[in-house]
């Protein structure tokens, strides 16, 4: 057991520390990784390998610790449990370019924990999970070849920043988190407001330099502290069996390959494998395993050999063609806006719903409490791909998918404070074959135009992929299912006719250079524009009014003092308005008032109320009031709801008056004019200067009629 390590390396103007030999010492790796006084623990723990297992069984945790910025967590049972959506977003993030760097066909159950120990509420601690799982995997036994390192590249008033502070973030007009190799990028999450693609490849550049430091101090500690790596060698296929496969199947499987048709051609090839399988089970028994390789290995060659040698896909395209598009919108007639977007075999019918500021929802993590305003939920049945499964929740891949739509989309819809309306977004995937999550932006961007939210331009999304075979490459616009699984790439990008707001890529291959990664960009810029050249064709702006089933909202402004008077004893007062006026009425701690309604008349009647609730005195108006009080020196007397003033008793006529109640009595309707409002808020009346004059306000709508 090795004594305590801590080693360090610059990440932009950061220090980042990791620190191993301290805390969880039995895992099999473990470090500490901080920067400020932010800190995760992460570990990583290596099953035995097991040769009858399916798929690599990697599993990434990432929890957020509510102890590590000295919060107690909300809910009935005040303890951490099911992980937020952030948290899964992080453990994907970690994921994805870890798995390509354990040696293909190895099976042995691999448990990455981030656990954030320490937050100071400025350093976030996503990026340094990433890095952190990666130091644990290089300690431990697991046969990794990695490391890499990862960061959020900001870019603030057009200066790159590794890793911006929370506060910093809202400043940023790019918001990429990047995970690297010492040779490549090999993942990229992020955001931005309409980027161009070179701004973005600076961007991803800027990144990959910036995490070298990390890189090389992750390999100095392996040396020092790292345990001796499990021995494991990729099975390669038997030539000779690969061979007489090859030779049952003959044509058949390219021929079943080039059936456009996506059902019809997993059938197709299902059929010969079900053939090859009853064959070899007789002529190869035991080998059944080995044999349904040489299948995978055929049909990956297959793909792969029409797209570098012909420049020909399978399902008839060019590499640079985009399926053919169906566009339609108001698809629904309840939801306050729908569409419903089509491309090729993949379909998505996305609706929009419009709330109050009692529909948002309410996240509660390390930074504290905060209202959501904006949300896009991605479901994704088992019908939309033809199988039989049990629904439940949302998987951790429905997670991720919403959230690259959402913040694709979100970059175009405009803030609260000029929209009033907690906005929900859902797509529901009625047809998958490749592309859904772009897909439920395109129809994102049309069901919120459909909707009359005013987004300040249309969004779409493609999906790119790539071909390699050694110096020979071939770029893919708008991928399927299969030539995700079976490529080297696949990169995600959104956006607007003028740039990017959303990207996402995985490389399965050991990277990329900076050209191809350009063409891939522009190519997809290429196709955002022919898609959304189809959907401007069907709706090219918001439309001007809202669905006549969403609530209207109308917000007006009152003194903060008489906030009071709104909201009653208890909240009796609003709820009353509500009742009577039949709105939403929400009321602002700095007097901002919104009242939601369908109905303009009953928003007309609520403004009314409340005015009249809160209107202050205006010196020279001539009210109607009623005599509060009488008194010796004159009558207090109520010209607005919970506003009285007094009337001396030299002011109730132009004569001289002995008794203030030879004039009015309690009860009594008299016509005053304010004659001024002192410092202290007390109002001067006088009857004399309003005789024979008619008043100019009167409260004639209030709670009581």
């Amino acid at each position: 057991m090795c004594a305590m390590i801590r080693k360090s390396a610059p990440l932009g103007a950061h220090t980042v520390t990791i620190e191993t030999g301290r805390m969880a010492k039995q895992a099999g790796g473990s470090v500490i990784v901080s920067t400020g006084e932010t800190s995760v623990l992460v570990t990583a723990c290596v099953g035995p390998h097991k040769e009858t297992a399916g798929f690599f069984p990697l599993s990434v945790e990432y929890i957020e610790k509510f102890y590590a910025s000295g919060r107690i967590p909300g809910g009935f049972k005040r303890r951490e449990g099911q992980l937020s959506e952030a948290e899964i977003l992080t453990c994907r993030l970690s994921d994805r370019p870890l798995r390509p760097l354990f040696p293909e066909g190895f099976k042995g159950e691999v448990q990455v924990i981030a656990q954030v120990i320490s937050h100071d509420s400025e350093n976030d601690a996503d990026v340094l999970s990433i890095t952190g799982a990666s130091a644990a995997l290089m300690l431990s036994n697991a046969p990794f070849s990695g490391p890499i390192a990862a960061v959020r590249v900001g870019r603030i008033e057009g200066k790159f920043v590794a890793n911006p502070t929370w506060s910093q973030r809202p400043l940023c007009d790019i918001d990429v988190v990047i995970a690297c190799t010492k040779d490549a990028i090999v993942m990229v999450e992020g955001e931005a407001d309409e980027a161009s693609e070179d701004d973005m490849l600076d961007a991803l550049n800027f990144g990959f330099e910036a995490v070298q430091p990390l890189i090389k101090l992750q390999i100095k500690l392996a040396k020092e502290a790292g345990k001796e790596k499990m021995t494991f060698v990729s099975p390669k296929l038997d030539a000779a069996l690969l061979k007489a496969v090859a030779k049952f199947i003959g044509t058949k499987l390219s021929k079943a390959m080039a059936i456009s048709e996506k059902l019809s051609r997993y059938a197709a090839i299902h059929e010969i494998r079900a053939e090859l399988g009853a064959k070899f089970t007789e002529t190869h028994p035991g080998r059944e395993r080995e044999v349904g390789a040489c299948f995978e290995e055929l049909e990956s060659n297959t793909l792969r050999d029409v797209v570098i040698k012909q420049r020909k896909r399978i399902d008839g395209r060019g590499p640079r063609d985009v399926r053919p598009i169906t566009v339609e919108v108001g698809v629904l007639p309840r939801p306050h806006g729908s569409s419903l977007f089509t491309r090729g075999e993949t379909q998505t019918l996305v609706t929009v719903t419009l709330g109050t500021d009692r529909d948002a929802k309410l996240n509660e993590d390390l930074h504290g409490k905060r209202d959501e305003h904006f949300m896009l939920h991605y479901n994704f049945p088992p019908f939309s791909v033809g199988e039989v499964k049990r629904m439940g929740s949302p998987g951790r891949r429905e997670v991720g998918h919403g959230f690259l739509a959402r913040r694709s989309v979100e970059k175009v819809v405009p803030s609260h404070d000029k929209f009033p309306y907690t906005i929900r977004v859902v797509s529901e995937v009625l047809e998958s074959n490749g592309s859904s999550s772009m897909a439920s932006v395109c129809g994102g961007s049309l069901a919120l135009m459909h909707a009359g939210v005013p987004i300040k331009a249309a969004v779409a999304g493609i999906a790119m992929g790539l071909i390699k075979e050694g110096d020979d490459y071939v770029i893919l616009s708008d991928i399927l299912g299969d030539e995700d699984h079976l490529g080297d790439m696949d990169f995600k990008v959104a956006g607007t006719e003028r740039g990017i707001t959303g990207l996402q890529m995985d490389i399965k291959i050991n990277g990329i250079s900076r050209s191809v990664m350009s063409e891939a960009m522009l190519q997809a810029r290429e196709g955002r524009l022919h898609i959304l050249g189809k959907m401007n064709a069907v709706l090219s702006s918001p439309n001007e009014e809202l669905s006549p089933y969403a609530p209207r909202i109308t917000t007006i402004k009152i003194a903060v003092d008489r906030i009071r008077d709104v909201i009653g004893s208890g909240g009796k007062t609003i709820r009353a308005i509500q009742e009577k006026a039949g709105v939403t009425i929400e009321v602002q701690d700095n007097g901002t008032v919104k009242i939601a309604s369908t109905s303009e008349k009953a928003t007309a009647e609520a403004i009314e109320i409340i005015k009249a609730l809160t209107a202050e005195a205006v010196v020279g108006e001539i009210y109607l009031g009623t005599v509060a009080k009488v008194a010796e020196f004159g009558a207090f007397v109520t010209i607005l709801p919970g506003v009285d003033g007094l009337c001396h008793i030299s002011e109730l006529s132009d004569q001289r008056v002995e008794r203030t109640e030879d004039i009015c009595q309690e009860g009594d309707e008299i016509v005053v004019k304010c004659m001024g409002v002192e410092r202290n808020g007390k109002i001067r009346l006088s009857r004399k200067e309003a005789l024979g004059k008619t008043p100019t306000v009167a409260v004639t709508k209030t709670l009581d009629n």
